[in-house]
Order: structure tokens, then sequence, then C-alpha cells
């Protein structure tokens, strides 16, 4: 550790990571206030290393979303059609099975991504038959689907509790929840830029039941928009107190908002020093945690090299068929190849793991 570290401005909080202590909400702020990026990568890679050592994990995933059609407004979403508005889809369950079954032929898929609209037409029935589906298709395929809001959405359309949806989700085949609808967990904030999102509390409570059932989640957090470092640190440190409670948690995945054709548009879009900060300050406060990843569709391949020199250690998947970020104006390659991802990896000068979010099959 440079003497700097050790006696400069971040001796104290040096000393607390060294010695893998708790940081404090004020740490997580002087963090944040500091515009000394290469003070936060080391101190991020302490954590990392210990952690996680030189390897960076990836997943052959396929992303699907099954529907755009959202009776809910969100101004950072540039996806969502109302019912009835022009451009509006949804695909069926046997289409998704045709889709997952022609990943797997032509990609060896080790995953499947489901992300989608809040659909009223869409009942329990085909969720239960979308899962059970996938399932049929490959029975080691992990099959990660369906975000707190939609399993919210779900619920109350079903006359179900989110405690049964996740109970039969889990019977037809489901093995994990992704993390979305996180957002920013601040009520004001929230309540600026997606007003009829489900809360932080609901958010919480139900990744805390899918843990409760043996499901285990990530989690999110959408910055670069109009949120404050005091909203980003309350984030994090929200989902810190839910992983203390449940343990449930795989992995943390700060994603940059993309403004492109979006109802906010263009007010504050993170930039490469941000993102690098965000990804160092979350490595450091969220210490529960095992793994924080770069959603690198959202921050482009370089940036997300670079980032594994700030605490990250997952890059995420090769992303095939990624709709919502591009639709949102992402540039970033569609269908990236597992050849292309551990050349990126191992030209940072790390170790390449093919995994699934749960990140037990390991494939060096």
């Amino acid at each position: 550790m440079s003497s700097y570290l050790s006696s400069g401005p971040f001796a104290d909080i040096c000393e607390k990571v060294q010695a893998g202590e708790r940081l404090s909400f004020d740490d997580g702020l002087r963090l944040y206030r500091s515009n000394d990026l290469p003070a936060l990568g080391t101190l991020a890679q302490i954590v990392r290393t210990r952690l996680n050592d030189k390897r960076v994990y990836f997943s052959i995933n396929l992303h699907i979303n099954h529907t755009n059609i959202c009776t809910e407004r969100c101004l950072f979403c540039a996806f969502a059609r109302r019912p009835g508005e022009e451009g509006g889809y949804t695909f069926s369950a046997d289409e998704i099975q045709d889709t997952v079954r022609r990943g797997l032929a032509k990609w060896q898929i080790n995953e499947v991504h489901i992300v989608g609209g809040h659909n009223p037409d869409l009942g329990m029935d085909y969720y239960l038959r979308m899962i059970s589906l996938i399932r049929e298709v490959s029975p080691s395929l992990y099959i990660k689907a369906l975000t707190a809001p939609e399993i919210n959405d779900i619920s109350k359309r079903s006359g179900l509790s989110p405690r049964e949806v996740l109970t039969e989700l889990k019977d037809a085949g489901l093995d994990g929840m992704p993390g979305g609808g996180a957002e920013i967990f601040h009520p004001k904030t929230r309540k600026k830029i997606c007003a009829d999102k489900i809360s932080a509390d609901v958010w919480l409570e139900i990744h805390a039941i899918a843990h409760s059932l043996g499901l285990r989640t990530n989690a999110t957090m959408l910055y670069g928009h109009i949120e404050s470092d005091d909203d980003r640190v309350d984030h994090v440190l929200r989902l810190r107190q839910l992983q203390d409670e449940t343990r449930g948690l795989y992995s943390f995945i700060p994603l940059a908002y993309n403004a492109e054709n979006t109802p906010m548009g263009k007010i504050g879009e993170a930039g490469g020093y941000l993102d690098l900060k965000v990804y160092a300050v979350s490595r450091l406060l969220l210490d529960n945690v095992p793994h924080i990843k770069a959603h690198w569709i959202t921050t482009g391949l370089k940036l997300g090299q670079i980032a594994l020199s700030f605490g990250i250690d997952d890059l995420g998947g090769t992303n095939l068929n990624e709709k919502i970020v591009h639709d949102a104006g992402s540039e970033t390659p569609v269908d990236l190849s597992r050849e292309e991802m551990e050349h990126l990896i191992r030209s940072a000068g790390y170790e390449p793991c093919l995994v699934d979010s749960s990140y037990q099959t390991v494939d060096a």
C-alpha cells in the first residue's frame, strides 16, 4: 500500500479496508466526493482481490424480452409501449422456447435472462408455461427471470401473494431473479423518475421472499441521471442491510443511464469518470456481496476492461439479443462471442471464468 493512501486523506478508510472493517455512510460520501480515481481504484482492488483474486466471471447468456407492453411509465425507459400503442409486441411461450432452443444450438448458451413490461393481458398461466417450456429445452440451463416489479404486477393481477407467485415459478423451473427495477431507492428521487413503480421497501421485501425460498438474486442501481451522492450511498447501504439479513444476493450491477429515446432525455448521463467511481465505491461499501458486475453494454467494452481495476470481478454475459439498453441508445455489440469475451479479459491481465449466475459451474 502506498504511503499516500496510508497517510493521506483516506488514511482512516484505508485502515478500515485493510482490516476488513465495514465502511460507514459518511465514508461512502467522502469517497464519492473525491476525484482521486487512482486512490479509489487501489482501495477497491484490495477488496476485489481478497474476494475473487484475478478471476473475472462471465456467462453466455441470451436476453429475452417477452413483451414491451407496459402499464407503467418510467421516465428513463425507451423500451416500453403502452397497451394499444404502435410498436407493442408479445412473444408466445412457444416462440420463446424456440428462441432458447436456437440459442442453445448456435451459441451453447448457459443462461437465459428474461425481463419485460407489465402487460395486463398476460396471466400467471403464461409465465408458468414460459418457464416450463424453457426448462424442457435443457435441465441445466440457468433461468433468471422477472424483476421484483414484474413479480409484484403478476401478484396483483393473479390474486396470489408474491411468495405464492415465486413458489409456483420456482416449481416450474425458475432458478433466480435479475436485479432490475431497483433504480434508485431514495423515495424523493424515485418518485421523480418512476412514480408508478413499486417502492424500495416492496422491492427489498420481494427479494427477501425470493431468498427465503432458495432463489438467489442480483441487485442493480441506475445512476447518472438526477440522483445525488447521498442517493447512491443510501441505495447501496439498503442492499447491504438486505444481504446481512438474507445472504441471498449474488451480485450488484451498477447501470449507467442511457438517455436516447427516453422521456427524461439527456439530463445528466454518466461519463467514464463517474462509472469508475461508482464501481469502486460500490465494491468498498458492499462488503457482504461477493460480486460487482459491470454491465458493459451501458459503458462500452474498453471501459469494461478498465473497470476490472476498479473493483469489478464480473463482466456479465455475452448479452446475446439484448434490447432494452440498445433501445436507449447503446451502440455496443449485441452478440459478443465467448472467444471475444475471453480475449477482452485476458488482455486486461485477468483470468476468464465461464459461469452462470449461480457462480457454481466454472469453466476456466
